[in-house]
């Protein structure tokens, strides 16, 4: 008898990676429903019925129909978000939540599913302190990092130190002129603090004095190790610039990057690091919804198939 349960995958429209993977699902054969939590209620819709039984229900699409019972796995990527443009502003901001909490509460409920990543542990993961404090109890080397108001502390911080990047510790929409921008990662001098610093928290870090970076991606039970060589402080403001190695981890490396992901109960990884002058191996971040895709044709490494695997549940 085939496995005929759904593997259910949460992304925007415009998501390259995820079409990779959906187009390896369905040479697979396994069943595959696509939408975006964007598209609720107008042409996304649900049921569920929750009984001493469990969760039961279904949900819709113009083209699909998944039972809520039987869902194989769910690839949680990028999805465009709630959004009720109708509505006056506050009945859209109780509209959204509602729709959060309900729809986006039962897709984190789903009973037997494998989540890659669950939307809540991803949340958690994406807080930079926690990562960084993840980090250290996993055994990574981890640089000095300040989060801070005060401009005296940034300073001092600063001063004790060779070099310091600043860095956003997250990267909402920001438009100048109507045009999308991103806040750079920069170093920063004692000088350039000034009070408006006592604004907001921001994130300092001590800049290490690298050789190359590497992005390691963990699929289930799959480690890609990437090495990224270019003369970037940060590699992702000019792909055109980059060039692309496979490596092999450092001893301990493997075992840090699992203690990493079961301490946020995470599947998948996107972790960047720096590389100094003695070789070693320098925690940055992860990523639980990185991006990977774009590797594999510079490598020739299977992470496709590696996803494909993942969310088939033939590894974990």
């Amino acid at each position: 008898m085939s496995d005929d349960r759904p593997v259910l995958v949460v992304t925007n429209l415009d998501d390259p990676t995820t079409d990779l993977v959906v187009d390896e699902l369905h040479d697979r054969d396994i069943p595959v429903m696509r939408f975006d939590s964007g598209d609720f209620p107008t042409t996304l819709s649900f049921e569920a019925t929750i009984t001493a039984d469990g969760i039961r229900g279904a949900l819709r699409t113009p083209t699909r129909t998944a039972d809520l019972s039987r869902v194989r796995s769910l690839y949680y990527r990028r999805p465009s978000g709630f959004a009720f443009p109708h509505l006056d502003e506050q009945t859209a901001r109780f509209a959204i939540t509602q729709a959060r909490y309900g729809l986006g509460g039962v897709l984190a409920s789903l009973p037997g599913c494998l989540y890659v990543n669950h939307p809540h542990r991803i949340g958690d993961a994406e807080f930079k302190p926690s990562g960084l404090a993840a980090a250290v109890d996993a055994g990574f080397l981890v640089p000095d990092t300040l989060f801070t108001s005060n401009p005296d502390e940034a300073r001092a911080f600063i001063k004790q130190r060779p070099s310091v990047i600043y860095k956003p510790l997250s990267t909402p929409l920001y438009r100048i002129d109507g045009v999308s921008c991103t806040v750079e990662v920069l170093e920063v001098t004692a000088e350039e603090i000034d009070d408006s610093v006592a604004g907001t928290v921001h994130l300092f870090q001590e800049r290490i004095e690298k050789s190359g970076d590497v992005r390691v991606t963990v699929i289930g039970d799959k480690v890609f190790c990437v090495r990224i060589d270019s003369d970037l402080l940060d590699w992702r403001t000019d792909y055109d610039r980059l060039t692309y190695t496979v490596a092999q981890p450092p001893p301990g490396i493997t075992e840090a990057l699992r203690a990493y992901l079961a301490q946020f109960r995470l599947v998948f990884g996107a972790f960047d690091f720096a590389i100094d002058c003695h070789g070693q191996w320098w925690f940055l971040e992860c990523n639980p919804s990185g991006q990977w895709a774009w590797m594999e044709p510079e490598t020739g490494l299977p992470m496709v198939a590696a996803m494909a695997d993942l969310l088939e549940r033939k590894m974990m």
